[in-house]
């Protein structure tokens, strides 16, 4: 996988693994008991001496690596949802720290829904414990955990609001796929069983360019269209990611060995689930009336109106938000509703080249780059062992 601004070439393990010790989470975010700490600390420092792999400890080598894969998605999650709650969530809280809020960013999200703001708070609230509960496991069981603080280098919005703090994500310059919104609505197709399937975009300008899901400064805070264009982008980067996570927990779930991490990775998969179908149905009021058809004076991004008899039928109806039934497994069953895909193979991969065709990590390092597909590697590697 190669990106603009970093490409990621052979493996460099040796590293990746005095990377993976440095510490666990985000920092400061993680609460461990010292007890269990002081257990996955003493394993690695005794793996050191024995071999040159990521020690599993308790767990199978599979098994740590859908973990840590898992972990590492989980506190790129919890970066970008910071942003939005800093900004227009509700900032501040014991739960949620940081920011101070954007008025005219939080109200331009709240002609979406009057409850975005608890919405994102509650989301960003979800990743934290995610990836908290995850890199907490691995410990208790003696195997590496995650941290990605070497590469929060990217400078976030400037909007007042903002903490101002370096990131690991980049919100303004998204491009994004929303043929997730055709998919979940065919009745007839199922990536798993049709991979050469193009599905329609329901935004198209959305996956023409770059476009920001937050105010880069307060310059961005008017004319009124934009703004709004603005929360509109972000209202679609929502589901857009939630979707990522709706897949990627059953389908790493299939090679999981441990009937432990197989519980939790099919416990964290339908929380995802659960904000993919809410962010879908906020999605909706972007483009429907009396929200849509809007363009963006500045820039020329355009959301739709959905409804319109132009774009026709249950395939971009937008209070749809429930899957329609498609093909699973094969043909000769009968169509049923389900999360899709969830072909196993590749999962890992896969999600690393959605995030980073999103834009999510302009500005990150060849090193980011490299660190994150060598742990995509390891997960899809896995194998369930009997």
């Amino acid at each position: 996988m190669t990106q603009a601004n970093g490409a990621v070439g052979s493996r460099s393990r040796a590293n990746r693994r005095a990377f993976l010790r440095n510490g666990i989470g985000v920092a400061g975010a993680l609460t461990v008991s010292a007890g269990v700490l002081g257990n996955g600390l003493s394993a690695f420092a005794k793996e050191q001496q024995e071999g040159p792999e990521e020690h599993s400890g308790n767990l199978t080598k599979g098994d740590a690596a859908l973990l840590r894969f898992a972990a590492a998605a989980e506190i790129l999650e919890t970066d970008f949802w910071v942003q939005y709650n800093e900004l227009g969530g509700v900032p501040n809280t014991s739960e949620v720290p940081g920011g101070s809020g954007s008025p005219a960013y939080t109200a331009a999200l709240q002609n979406l829904d009057a409850d975005m703001a608890q919405y994102i708070h509650d989301n960003t609230d979800d990743e934290f414990t995610h990836q908290n509960f995850l890199n907490a496991y691995l410990a208790s069981k003696g195997a590496e955990t995650v941290n990605l603080e070497r590469f929060r280098t990217l400078p976030g919005s400037n909007a007042s609001g903002s903490s101002g703090k370096l990131r690991l994500t980049n919100l303004m310059q998204l491009t994004l796929d929303t043929s997730w919104w055709t998919r979940y609505r065919s009745d007839s197709r199922n990536p798993d069983l049709d991979p050469n399937s193009v599905f329609p975009q329901a935004v198209p300008d959305l996956n023409k360019g770059q476009f920001t899901a937050i105010p880069r400064t307060d310059a961005d805070l008017t004319p009124a269209d934009h703004i709004q264009a603005i929360a509109n982008t972000a209202a679609f980067h929502f589901p857009t990611i939630e979707q990522g996570g709706n897949s990627l927990y059953p389908s790493m779930a299939q090679r999981a060995t441990s009937v432990e991490v197989l519980r939790i990775l099919i416990s964290i998969g339908p929380t995802e689930t659960m904000h993919f179908q809410t962010w879908s149905d906020k999605a909706g009021n972007a483009v429907s009336q009396p929200l849509a058809p809007l363009t963006d004076p500045t820039n020329g991004l355009t959301f739709p109106d959905l409804n319109a008899a132009r774009f026709g039928g249950e395939t971009f109806q937008t209070n749809l938000i429930m899957p329609e039934p498609c093909p699973f497994l094969n043909r000769n069953l009968p169509i049923c509703s389900i999360i899709r895909p969830t072909e196993t193979k590749g999962i890992a991969m896969g999600v690393v080249k959605f995030l980073t065709e999103m834009g999510l990590f302009i500005g990150q390092s060849p090193a980011f780059f490299q660190f994150l597909s060598d742990l995509a590697e390891d997960a899809d590697e896995a194998q369930r062992e009997f």
